[in-house]
């Protein structure tokens, strides 16, 4: 065959292809100077610019996300829309506030404040026996979403609670922490401390109107299922050992106890399967959030509330 194009292909028959090729050959001119490529050359040059496309986009979703920061959850169509349509928020996230506008007496007492919620068992010592921070539940110092953050709690309180039955000050729910999660004894109302964590929390809960809305207040409800604490105690010694200990008794900081005398007692709200699914769910594995399924959040949250730690002490009844 004189003609380049067809000299350079294989074909049993087929005035068609011919055609289409003549055609390729016109349109795409240099590149096909010296004929039709074979097929095997064109998957391996397509598998190249799929993969140079994928890594592209990985690298900008990288990036992006690293612009957005960690509190980057639900802002997106709020901000955007906000700035489309004049209204909602002007900021791409929601961030902590700056202490740049705190009095020298208020920053010390916010950084105490942070100290305390941060490392409970050091800062606190002679309020709370067990060995778990406030940070332990409330992660990231309070900011991660769904796990119970304080972003906007100061602006909650007084509201009714189910578990007091009558409506409760923010002062009372620190000390339902203190009492039941960290199995101490309450804040006297006028103490550094109380005024500290409040500070903290009050500092958390500035509202930011030039940025989006925080998502994720609260826990997130799993849907109701069946526990299997047998399947719980392989996945707590594969997922979760490592850093809680064998036996659940806590290794370094920030790894507190899951039961045992240093523990929460049996009053704490993570002393309940449900709500401690529902932040195992979300925040646990910690170097690997999200991995484990409903299921198995239920699972080893039934084993963990199978061990045994401190009997809460009904003197706070009130609590």
């Amino acid at each position: 065959m004189d003609d380049p194009v067809h000299a350079c292909v294989s074909l049993t028959s087929g005035e068609e292809y011919r055609l289409r090729c003549r055609v390729a050959s016109r349109l795409l001119g240099d590149w096909l100077e010296w004929g039709c490529p074979s097929l095997p050359t064109m998957r391996r040059w397509l598998t190249i610019v799929v993969a140079a496309l994928t890594l592209a986009l990985y690298a900008g979703v990288v990036m992006l996300g690293l612009r957005m920061g960690p509190r980057s959850l639900g802002w997106v169509s709020g901000a955007w829309l906000g700035r489309a349509f004049g209204d909602g928020p002007t900021s791409r996230a929601w961030r902590v506030g700056s202490m740049d506008s705190l009095s020298p007496k208020e920053l010390r007492l916010v950084e105490y404040g942070s100290e305390l919620f941060n490392e409970t068992p050091v800062y606190g010592s002679q309020y709370a026996k067990a060995r778990i921070a406030c940070a332990s539940c409330h992660v990231e110092g309070g900011i991660a979403p769904y796990s119970a953050p304080m972003v906007g709690t100061m602006q909650a309180y007084p509201k009714f609670s189910q578990r007091a039955q009558r409506k409760i000050t923010l002062n009372d729910r620190i000390d339902e922490c203190m009492t039941r999660s960290e199995n101490g004894m309450p804040l006297p109302d006028s103490s550094h401390e109380m005024q500290a964590l409040k500070a903290y929390i009050g500092w958390l809960s500035e509202p930011h109107r030039a940025q989006a809305k925080f998502i994720g207040r609260g826990l997130e409800p799993l849907p109701k299922l069946t526990p299997d604490p047998k399947h719980g105690a392989e996945i707590y010694a594969a997922q979760c050992a490592g850093c809680h200990g064998d036996h659940g008794e806590g290794t370094r900081r920030p790894f507190p106890p899951l039961w045992g005398p240093e523990s929460f007692n049996d009053g704490a709200g993570m002393g309940t399967i449900p709500k401690m699914a529902a932040f195992v769910q979300y925040n646990m594995p910690q170097n690997r959030k999200g991995t484990l399924s409903a299921q198995e959040a239920t699972d080893v949250a039934a084993f963990v509330h199978m061990q045994p730690r401190p009997k809460f002490n009904h003197a706070y009844d009130k609590y």
